[in-house]
């Protein structure tokens, strides 16, 4: 690999080496390095562009990397991903985009993820993305993200926008069954002219169903971002949507909740915020010696970490 895709692998999936157990590498729509073992296989898709990662039911403490990187200027990526997580199983999925881009070409990644989640499993999934690049070309990601869950099944999905990424469309839509947990924790960071809209949709359809979705975001200079939440509690459920934002500069962050009760147990509840760096923090700091910008940034990357 070369010195650039290193530091991709790096930064979106703290790879410093191949890793062990399974995992598939993806450069410029191709697989460059594919490993499968007995507890996790992973097969290439024969009809388009993708993999099925074959969780087996009971496997313990596996994890698994599917890390994308994208290289070449004006390259357009599409794959199709599907996750089978066998009944009791426990495992650790990272996955992730980095753009590096030098041109003045726009270069993107969509990947549509869809997670079929079995009964009484386990998954922690992190899911970063990262542009870099000198010059004004695009870094453009647009993740999809469909999960399916059974009963008594539990989802953790940690995505991450590092920074550097020119516009991004991320959506979720998620459908839990009876006593399934789904925690979502989002972080965003746009600067200049980026733009970022999210968007999501969680239906709650049996007794004993939870969602907790957190989203913490930073928008500075010019970028824009759009936060687009909906809940439906269709049985005696629990649904909590918490949207906190900080604006710098001229930027914008609009939030839309939507919550839609449609039995009488349900509870769901959305929390936002959106406001500025509040002057006493910054002050503080710059009486310990750091300027304003040293202080806002230290505060951004405590308030995202």
């Amino acid at each position: 690999m070369e010195k650039i895709d290193e530091e991709l692998l790096q930064q979106i999936a703290d790879l410093h080496q191949v890793p062990t157990g399974s995992y598939n590498i993806r450069k410029n729509g191709k697989s460059i390095g594919s490993a499968s073992t007995k507890e996790i296989e992973i097969v290439p898709k024969t009809n388009k562009s993708g993999i099925d990662i074959i969780v087996k039911p009971n496997v313990k403490n596996k994890s698994v990397h599917i890390p994308v990187i994208v290289t070449e200027a004006g390259f357009k990526d599409l794959v199709y991903n599907d996750f089978y997580i066998g009944d009791g199983a426990d495992v650790f999925i990272v996955a992730g985009c980095g753009i590096h881009n030098d041109s003045t070409k726009a270069s993107g990644h969509d990947g549509i993820h869809t997670f079929h989640i079995g009964k009484n499993s386990k998954v922690k999934y992190i899911e970063k993305h990262l542009g870099l690049g000198k010059n004004m070309g695009g870094k453009i990601l647009n993740p999809t993200t469909n999960i399916i869950m059974e009963d008594g099944s539990e989802f953790e999905m940690e995505t991450i926008q590092l920074g550097g990424v020119t516009s991004s469309n991320r959506l979720t839509n998620a459908k839990l069954k009876k006593d399934a947990k789904l925690i979502i924790k989002e972080k965003i960071l746009t600067t200049d002219n980026q733009t970022a809209t999210t968007k999501f949709k969680v239906v709650l359809v049996k007794d004993g169903a939870s969602v907790n979705v957190i989203s913490r975001s930073v928008a500075k200079d010019n970028s824009k971002q759009k936060f687009v939440s909906k809940i439906v509690g269709d049985a005696n459920c629990f649904g909590h949507v918490e949207c906190d934002g900080i604006i710098l500069n001229n930027a914008r962050i609009v939030s839309i909740p939507e919550i839609d009760a449609k039995n009488v147990n349900a509870s769901l509840v959305h929390e936002a915020a959106i406001g500025k760096i509040a002057g006493e923090e910054i002050t503080k700091l710059m009486t310990l010696g750091l300027t304003q910008t040293e202080a806002e940034d230290l505060i951004i990357k405590g308030y995202l970490n």
